[in-house]
């Protein structure tokens, strides 16, 4: 067969199918995306250069649609390009996030569709309004419905969707649910597996080494920021220094914004530090920035408590993971996240805004070993049972199939 993915970022969440039907040697796999340096066996990349922003005229609530528009002529130019070189794919999939698939039914008529519906805006019951300590103005409103404008004409596609997770796709309007199916995303358990040995060996991160016998409590996020609970995390670290001598902490992430606002003039790391002051211990606790996948398992696998915590939005694959290495976890209570935690049965759920009760938490697991064995195997079987990443190529593979014959 042949296939054509599409997405800006190359590969996003494409990374283990596309990898899957190249290595088939099988398939002709293409993928049109902005440039970059990764590559995958199997996988022809044809890049197109990101189209200029919006001009500063154009209306705040229409800026991101402009630029998604414009996305979406250059990728089918592009596909306009393959098919001049005789490229006809069996099956288009890709991202609607961007807009770059708005326009390539214009390139295929015929060509099914797959798209990856990641998330429907709201102004209420999801990340919007979520935490009071970021209020969002009514006035900004308009701002954020607006930004469902691809989400809407990609969905008068009339053609098929995917989505990860049951709480992403509850966010879609009811009317469009029956497009979309819940195509829940794998690990490679083989990677990330438990790793017996690793509280008995001493582990280096970042200048600081955990020795056999300490406790070592992690935080991951791609930035640290407010959407993934950063700076309540940042407020529960001088509780858990004062409770335990012996503990470490690894908070994973770069500086960046991926969701949200940044701050003024600083980072939230920067932010944060300034605000707990002296209840930091530099030698205890470290920012290792975005690490390499291998430290991030190996980090993992040396965790005594792992916290993860987000607004109600999309749920990190640091999660699947740590669940698939067998953490002891903390996570909040929210939407996104008991889609994969159950209290008390693979991990402990804690109101997201409390930064004392996420301490308390982790200091539980810490303390209570029988309960720490019993969340982490649970936690695993968890995976085991929902994550496997041969039963979720083999799902996405009979989802491809119902596609094309639906088409």
């Amino acid at each position: 067969m042949k296939y054509l993915f599409v997405h800006q970022n190359f590969p996003g969440q494409f990374l283990h199918i596309a990898r899957h039907l190249g290595a088939s040697g099988a398939h002709e796999v293409v993928f049109i995306t902005e440039g970059n340096a990764q590559t995958i066996q199997g996988v022809r990349k044809v890049a197109y250069r990101r189209p200029a922003p919006a001009a500063e005229p154009t209306h705040i609530a229409a800026r991101e649609f402009d630029l998604a528009a414009r996305r979406a002529e250059v990728v089918a130019r592009t596909a306009a390009t393959l098919k001049e070189l005789s490229f006809q794919p069996d099956i288009v999939i890709g991202h609607h996030g961007w807009g770059e698939l708005l326009n390539i039914r214009d390139v295929w008529p015929d060509v099914p569709l797959l798209g990856y519906f990641e998330f429907y805006y709201r102004t209420r019951g999801a990340d919007v309004g979520f935490d009071p300590e970021f209020p969002t103005s009514v006035s900004d409103h308009a701002r954020i419905r607006a930004k469902n404008n691809v989400n809407l004409q990609a969905l008068a596609l009339d053609a098929h969707g995917q989505t990860p997770t049951q709480w992403q796709l509850s966010t879609y309007p009811a009317w469009a649910r029956s497009q979309i199916d819940v195509l829940a995303e794998g690990v490679h358990l083989d990677i990330c597996a438990p790793d017996p040995n690793a509280a008995r060996q001493p582990l280096s991160i970042a200048g600081m080494t955990v020795a056999p016998g300490e406790k070592l409590v992690t935080y991951a996020a791609r930035d640290l920021e407010p959407y993934r609970g950063f700076h309540v995390m940042m407020r529960a670290i001088p509780a858990l220094l004062a409770a335990r001598s012996d503990l470490r902490i690894a908070m994973v992430g770069g500086d960046g914004v991926s969701y949200g606002a940044a701050p003024r003039n600083t980072t939230w790391r920067a932010k944060l530090l300034k605000e707990i002051g002296k209840g930091f211990d530099p030698a205890r606790v470290v920012f290792p920035g975005r690490v390499d996948y291998a430290t991030h398992i190996k980090i993992l696998q040396r965790s005594d408590a792992h916290v993860y915590l987000s607004y109600p939005f999309v749920a990190s694959w640091s999660l699947r993971e740590a669940m698939a290495v067998g953490c002891p976890l903390v996570g909040s209570d929210t939407s996104t996240v008991r889609d994969f935690l159950t209290h008390n049965r693979n991990g402990l759920l804690t109101p997201f805004h409390d930064p004392q009760r996420i301490a308390d938490s982790v200091l539980r697991l810490l303390e209570d070993s029988r309960l720490s064995r019993r969340l982490r195997g649970n936690a695993r079987k968890w995976a085991e049972a929902n994550l496997a990443m041969p039963a979720y190529l083999s799902a996405y593979e009979a989802l491809i199939r119902r596609v094309i014959k639906a088409t």
